[in-house]
């Protein structure tokens, strides 16, 4: 039976601007059970037949049968399910894998046949006693000798029960010993039926072969049958070339390769953790801070309420020149009555007289923000004591000296948050004060804190705190929000009127609607948050980067590799989705160890610069994905560079 038939095979490599022939027209048929050893001067175009015989080269022109079936159209794909099924190889440079074990070595073929089933291909462990290594299994190739790794190489090239065996210079790095060891092995093989085609230089080792073609500039010189042999007849398999890559079997394989291949590189791998692993931890880090941020403006906003007009003196102008603020405005206690007489939709007002404090108490001295409010200030800004209570309107007309304080005060002159201090006495720039209650807290952070001010009536701050009846601005609260502007109009033209100021100088009433600065307030917090965002996005971006310079640097490193897996029955697909694992793998690792240190990072920043920040499930849920995600974008450019490398080329790379 043929088991190898060439007709008309030529082969032209083309390089950039130069074609170079190499075969020129081979003919050539091997039978099955041969022992067929080429020979030639280098350069002849030996090794180019042994490639294209052993499927890791295409011919330029002319056909190729292997067991009767025409395949030199065949995909990469399907030739290297040929290579898997039907063929064997040991290289002159044994080409094992340092990283693997001996048995690991011998058993990676079967990785790439789609089935565990040991009818389809032998038991590495008794390929290794076979050919008398069963007590180097757990070594590494790094650990035996010359001799001893070429034998793992033939065990290696029997995994899968091949039907032929091809051999490139398999002695030419050996010893005297080592090499009849190696060229005995081969010829028992051959014995039991299994065709062999070697490539040798060494004239003597044609004794061993039943046939010997001599290859000269292309062609072949001379095709001699040294003698005759009961040939042993071996069973093949069938003719079975297309495979499922994407088994459960299959990806659980190529994750242990990956994973053996990330073990083996250490501080590669370590580096590209790294380069995820900050990406990600600024990312959890920088959308605490950000959502913190937005959350207490948010707190701070709701404060001010979105029904609101902060009504206060604005700047007289005459002929574009401004006469500064409350130039001619000055708003009084009566102008909170009269407005709530004269202009409908409003449902409150309150006045403030505001200023800075000097409070003094169990011998703490203490400078804060006082504010005198109408007795409505409570309900208007939801601001109910948490602790005590609030001042009554009798209170108020009485100019009593109550005070309530924010925390922030309660702490810095008492002490502590826990501290009631209802009932104590307080001076506020040297005048007596009784306690009767504690804001509750607003957690504001940042240059201006809710909670540092002492709120007192506001009658008592005119006439006792200030020394002064003016009121430096008001709050009205509107019936209904779609009425604010129209309210607010009709506030500049009443003020105006009772002021006795003509109705063009409407900038001597400022009228801020409080619902406008809500917006603006949660637009940049928002912004905020998508700042920071976006800055760790460039973090992780760059790590990503990193990963895939890192990957083409791997795959630079490891194309010998590639074409070893290649030659052994590894398609397109198994190469990519090796690469691809590895890549996301990193990236997995980076985004979990990342999300614990962003998580850490963010309780720190929480504790020691005292900034809100909130880690939410979704920034988790992103992070993690985008680094992910990230893993396999930059991993696939440099995975395909490796699936479509030729395995020729690349076992033959240095």
């Amino acid at each position: 039976m043929n088991v190898l038939e060439l007709k008309g095979i030529k082969k032209t490599y083309y390089l950039e601007k130069l074609d170079v022939p190499v075969l020129y027209g081979i003919d050539l048929t091997i039978e099955q059970g041969e022992f067929v050893a080429i020979m030639g001067h280098s350069g002849s175009g030996k090794s180019t037949l042994l490639n294209i015989l052993g499927l890791l080269d295409k011919p330029s022109e002319g056909s190729y049968k292997l067991a009767g079936i025409e395949i030199s159209k065949y995909s990469d794909d399907e030739l290297a399910a040929l290579r898997n099924r039907y063929l064997g190889f040991v290289f002159q440079q044994f080409n094992l894998l340092p990283k693997l074990t001996v048995l690991e070595n011998v058993a990676l073929p079967s990785m790439y046949s789609g089935s565990k089933d040991l009818e389809h291909h032998e038991d590495p462990a008794k390929l290794l006693e076979m050919v008398g290594l069963s007590d180097r299994i757990a070594h590494r190739p790094s650990e035996i000798s010359g001799g001893q790794q070429q034998r793992v190489a033939i065990a290696r090239a029997l995994i899968n029960k091949p039907l032929v065996i091809f051999a490139d210079e398999p002695t030419g790095n050996l010893d005297t010993k080592s090499t009849k060891e190696i060229i005995k092995i081969l010829k028992d093989l051959n014995t039991s039926g299994i065709t062999i085609v070697m490539v040798t230089h060494e004239t003597e080792l044609t004794a061993y072969a039943t046939r010997t073609i001599k290859v000269q500039d292309g062609l072949i010189l001379s095709d001699e049958r040294n003698k005759s042999e009961n040939i042993g007849v071996l069973k093949h398999h069938s003719r079975q070339f297309k495979r499922k890559p994407f088994s459960l079997a299959r990806i659980k394989d190529h994750c242990a390769q990956a994973f053996g291949s990330l073990t083996g590189n250490k501080m590669r791998s370590t580096l590209s953790i790294l380069g995820v692993m900050i990406g990600v931890a600024s990312l959890i880090a920088m959308l605490a801070v950000g959502t913190g941020a937005r959350k207490s403006v948010e707190a701070q906003v709701s404060g001010l309420g979105s029904n609101l007009l902060m009504v206060s003196p604005g700047s007289s102008q005459k002929q574009g020149i401004s006469y500064g603020t409350g130039a001619r405005m000055r708003i009084q206690e009566e102008d909170i009555y009269d407005l709530q007489s004269n202009v409908s939709g409003i449902e409150g007002i309150v006045g403030y007289v505001t200023g800075r404090g000097q409070v003094v108490a169990k011998g703490n001295n203490y400078n804060t923000r006082v504010e005198g409010v109408s007795p409505g200030f409570a309900e208007m800004r939801g601001s109910y004591p948490s602790v005590g209570r609030f001042f009554t309107k009798e209170e108020d007309a009485s100019r009593a000296r109550i005070a309530i304080l924010g925390e922030t005060v309660v702490k810095e002159i008492f002490g502590g948050k826990n501290f009631n201090p209802v009932g104590e006495y307080i001076k506020i720039n040297r005048i007596d004060f009784q306690i009767i209650g504690v804001l509750p807290p607003k957690g504001s952070k940042g240059w201006r804190d809710e909670d540092d001010k002492i709120i007192i009536p506001l009658n008592t701050a005119m006439y006792r705190f200030a020394g002064s009846k003016e009121l430096h601005y008001l709050d009205v609260k509107v019936a209904n929000t779609a009425d604010m502007d129209e309210v607010g109009e009709d506030i500049k033209t009443r003020l105006l009127f009772t002021h006795r100021l003509p109705s063009f100088e409407r900038d001597a009433v400022r009228v801020i609607n409080m619902a406008e600065i809500q917006a603006a307030m949660e637009a940049m917090g928002k912004a905020f948050s998508l700042l920071l965002g976006s800055i760790a996005f460039i973090s992780l971006l760059v790590g990503g980067i990193g990963i895939m310079n890192i990957m083409f640097v791997s795959v630079s490193e490891r194309t010998k590799e590639i074409g070893l897996r290649k030659a052994v029955g590894a398609n397109n697909t198994d190469i990519l989705f090796q690469f691809i694992i590895e890549s996301v793998f990193v990236c997995c690792v980076g985004g979990l160890i990342g999300i614990v240190f962003g998580s850490g990072i963010s309780f720190i920043i929480s504790k020691f610069a005292e900034w809100d920040t909130i880690i939410t499930s979704f920034s988790i849920i992103l992070a993690f994905g985008f680094s992910v995600f990230i893993g396999l974008v930059f991993g696939i450019w440099p995975a395909r560079k490796a699936s479509l490398l030729n395995p020729i080329d690349a076992l033959r790379h240095d």
